[in-house]
C-alpha cells in the first residue's frame, strides 16, 4: 500500500513505492514502529474509548445508550487511530489489533445514515443544523480522515468495508457540493486531498471533480474571507503562506494532489510560491510551522519567536505530508530536505520516547514549565503522530520508469519490480553516521538508473562502486544518478560528510538574531539543564572556535549522538523585580563545558530549562 498513490497519476513524475515492498532494519526508526504497535496504538484505542470518542459512533447508531461526548469533531481522532493502525499492520501483521480495527469500524458503519452522511455529533438531534455551518462544525473535515482511514484498510487488509462506507460518505458529498451544486468549502481543509485519493482508489471521477470545486472555491467568503481560514483570496491568487498552519499546509496537500491529475499550470504556480513563502521565511530550523498562538497560524516574514513557537506537532506532518507531494510531481530533493528536518525533528519532538506522552505545541526554547501530556481535550496531534511513524516505509523510496529514488537513508531492504525484480539492502547507521552502503541484487542483469539524494545540509559527498571511487555528479536536483547494467552483489557506498554545524538565521529573525543553533546530519541539538548543572542553558555563549566533538552514548534516552564543546556561561546577576538597568561593566563570563541533545529527545527527563539557540561570539574562546 502506498501513502500517496500516484501509479497513475499523469502529472507526477514520482511513483510511491508500497510500505510492504521497504522492510525498516535500523535501529532507530524500527524500535519506534515497535513501540507504536505495542504501546501507543493500544494506549490511543484506550483513551479514545475513555473519552468516548469511539462510543459516540455506538450512541449515534442505537447501540448503547447516552449523549454526545467531547468536541464535535472528536470523530476524526477516531479515524486517524484506524489509518495509523491499518499503516502498522502492512509493516507488522496483528491478529489481536486487526480484531480490534474490525470492531471500531463495525461501530463507524452502523452509525452512518441512508443518504451516506456520517458525523455522530450531528446525530444526537442536530440533523437540521447538517451543513449549516461549513466555517467552524468541521464536518468535511472529518469525512474526509474517514475516506484517508478507509482507503489505508482497504489497501492493507482488502477489507472493504470502511471503504464502502466511505464511498457512500463521497456520493453524498459529491450529490450535495460537486461541481454545479451548491458552492461550499471547508473551514478546515483535509478532504481535498482525501478525495483525490479515494478517485485515485476507486477510478470515480466525481470525487476528483468534487475536490476541485472545493479548492475553487475558496476565496469567495464562504467561510468567513478571512486569512486564518485562506479565504481571503481565489487559491490560485495567493503570494504567500497565511492562515492556521495546519488548515493551510493541507489545502496544499490536496492542490497539489489535484495538480498531479491535471497538470493545472496556475495551480502549480501558487504552489511554488507558497513552498518558497514558507522554506524561506516562514518555517523553523526544526521543520515546524506556525509561528503564533493566535489563530495557530503562520506569522509575517520572519516571525519566528522560539520560547513561543506553536509550531503545533500537526503542522510539521502536515508540512511532511506537502512535501512529499511535492517531490512526488517533481523529483526534486529541495521538498526531501524540508520533509526530512520536519519528521527528525518538529514532528518526532511530539511523542515521548516511552510512545505515550505527546507535544500540542513544540517550543523551541523553554524554561521547564512545558512538559508532554497522556492525552489532550482536542487530541488531533497524538493520532496523527501515529499515522506518519507508522507509515514512515512510504517515504524512504521512489520510483519512476527504470529509476529507483533513494530519498531517506535508513538501514532497510527494498523489494521492487521495474523491468525485473530488484533487491536492494541499504546498509547504514544513519541519522548518527553518513556512511551509505547499497547491496544491489536484481534477479537477472538490469538496466536502472539508481538516484540518491545529497542531503541539503551535505556539504561533501563521496562515491565508489565494487571497491572503485567516481566522480561525484550532482544533479540540479541534487540527486546523484548512477545509471548502468546491475548484476547482483554489486555494492554502492555513499559518504556524506556530517560534521557539526554551527547554524545561524536570517538576522531579521529577531529572535535568534547574534545566536546560533547546532545540527548535525539532518537533526537540530538543544542543551538541557539536566546535562549542564553548573549554569543556565539559557545564559551559554559559543564563540567562534569553540573546541566541538561528537560522542555516542548507547544509555541515555535510548541510545543518542550528543554534543559537547567549551563556552562561556554569562552568569546572570539579575533579580526577577528588575526588567531593565544600563550595561554593566566587566560583566562575568566563565568557561563551561556543555552537552547538547538531539532536539527530538527533550523533555523525556526531569524539567528545566531548555534551548536551540544559544548566544554567539565572534571571538575564539
Amino acid at each position: 500500500m502506498q501513502v500517496v498513490d500516484t501509479s497513475t497519476s499523469p502529472h507526477a513524475k514520482i511513483r510511491s513505492v508500497p510500505i510492504e515492498s521497504v522492510k525498516l532494519e535500523d535501529g532507530f526508526w524500527a524500535p519506534r514502529q515497535r513501540i507504536l504497535r505495542e504501546r501507543t496504538l493500544p494506549t490511543q484505542y484506550m483513551l479514545c474509548e475513555e473519552t468516548g470518542r469511539i462510543s459516540n459512533f455506538r450512541r449515534a447508531s442505537g447501540k448503547e445508550a447516552g449523549s454526545f461526548q467531547g468536541y464535535f469533531f472528536n470523530d476524526s481522532d477516531v479515524y486517524k487511530w484506524i489509518e495509523a493502525a491499518a499503516f502498522s499492520l502492512t509493516v507488522e501483521p496483528d491478529g489481536e489489533l486487526r480484531d480490534l480495527v474490525e470492531r471500531v469500524v463495525d461501530d463507524v458503519a452502523a452509525a452512518q445514515d441512508e443518504d451516506g452522511y456520517l458525523d455522530t455529533y450531528f446525530a444526537f438531534g442536530r440533523k437540521k443544523e447538517r451543513w449549516t455551518n461549513l466555517q467552524e462544525m468541521h464536518e468535511l473535515y472529518c469525512h474526509g480522515h474517514m475516506f484517508q482511514a478507509a482507503i489505508a484498510l482497504y489497501r492493507s487488509t482488502g477489507a472493504r468495508k470502511l471503504l464502502d462506507v466511505a464511498c457512500r460518505a463521497a456520493d453524498n458529498i459529491v450529490n450535495i457540493f460537486g461541481p454545479g451544486k451548491r458552492q461550499g468549502t471547508p473551514g478546515h481543509p483535509e478532504i481535498e486531498m482525501a478525495l483525490v485519493e479515494l478517485y485515485r482508489t476507486t477510478g470515480k471521477r466525481a470525487y476528483l471533480e468534487t475536490a476541485k470545486a472545493l479548492l475553487d472555491n475558496r476565496g469567495r467568503g464562504i467561510v468567513g474571507g478571512g486569512k486564518n481560514l485562506i479565504d481571503h483570496k481565489q487559491f490560485r491568487e495567493l503570494e504567500e503562506i497565511v492562515g492556521h498552519s495546519v488548515r493551510s499546509l493541507y489545502l496544499n496537500c490536496g492542490a497539489t494532489d489535484i495538480y498531479m491529475e491535471t497538470g493545472e499550470e496556475a495551480l502549480w504556480g501558487a504552489l511554488d510560491r507558497l513552498w518558497i513563502s514558507l522554506a524561506e521565511k516562514r518555517i523553523y530550523v526544526t521543520g515546524g510551522a506556525g509561528a503564533r498562538y493566535d489563530g495557530e497560524a503562520f506569522g509575517v516574514d520572519f516571525e519566528l519567536p522560539n520560547a513561543m513557537a506553536y509550531a503545533e506537532t500537526c503542522a510539521a506532518i502536515a508540512n511532511v505530508m506537502w512535501n512529499w507531494r511535492m517531490f512526488l510531481a517533481t523529483g526534486d530533493a529541495k521538498y526531501v530536505d524540508v520533509l526530512e528536518g520536519a519528521i527528525y525533528n518538529g514532528a518526532l519532538s511530539g511523542i515521548s520516547l516511552d510512545g505515550k506522552h505527546y507535544f500540542y505545541v513544540n517550543p523551541l526554547g523553554d524554561r521547564g514549565d512545558h512538559r508532554r501530556q497522556e492525552w489532550f481535550p482536542c487530541a488531533c496531534c497524538p493520532p496523527n503522530i501515529s499515522r506518519l511513524l507508522a507509515s514512515l516505509q512510504g517515504y524512504a523510496y521512489g520510483v519512476s520508469e527504470r529509476e529507483v529514488w533513494v530519498n531517506l537513508y535508513v538501514q532497510s531492504r527494498l523489494q521492487v519490480k521495474l523491468t525485473k525484480a530488484i533487491n536492494i539492502e541499504q546498509r547504514t547507521e544513519y541519522p548518527w553516521q553518513g556512511e551509505v552502503a547499497f547491496v544491489i541484487e536484481p534477479e537477472a542483469e538490469a538496466d536502472f538508473g539508481l538516484n540518491m539524494r545529497v542531503p541539503g545540509w551535505c556539504g561533501m559527498v563521496g562515491l565508489e562502486l565494487n571497491g572503485k571511487r567516481l566522480e561525484t555528479q550532482i544533479g540540479p536536483n541534487r540527486f546523484i544518478a548512477l545509471r548502468r547494467t546491475w548484476s547482483a552483489g554489486d555494492v554502492v557506498r555513499l559518504s556524506l560528510y556530517m560534521p557539526v554545524e554551527r547554524i545561524e538565521s536570517n538576522p531579521r529573525v529577531d529572535a535568534s538574531l547574534g545566536r546560533i543553533a547546532l545540527r548535525r546530519g539532518p537533526l537540530i541539538y538543544c542543551l538541557e539543564q539536566i546535562d549542564n548543572r553548573d549554569f543556565d542553558v539559557w545564559d551559554l555563549v559559543v564563540p567562534t572556535g569553540a573546541f566541538l566533538e561528537t560522542g555516542w552514548e548507547p544509555n541515555l534516552l535510548n541510545g543518542v549522538m550528543v554534543i559537547r564543546g567549551e563556552g562561556l556561561a554569562i552568569d546572570s546577576d539579575w533579580s526577577d523585580r528588575r526588567l531593565y538597568r544600563p550595561i554593566q561593566a566587566g560583566r562575568g563570563a566563565r568557561r563551561v563545558k556543555f552537552m547538547a541533545i538531539p532536539y527530538y529527545a527533550w523533555a523525556n527527563r526531569e524539567p528545566g530549562p531548555m534551548t536551540i539557540w544559544v548566544g554567539s561570539q565572534g571571538a575564539p574562546i
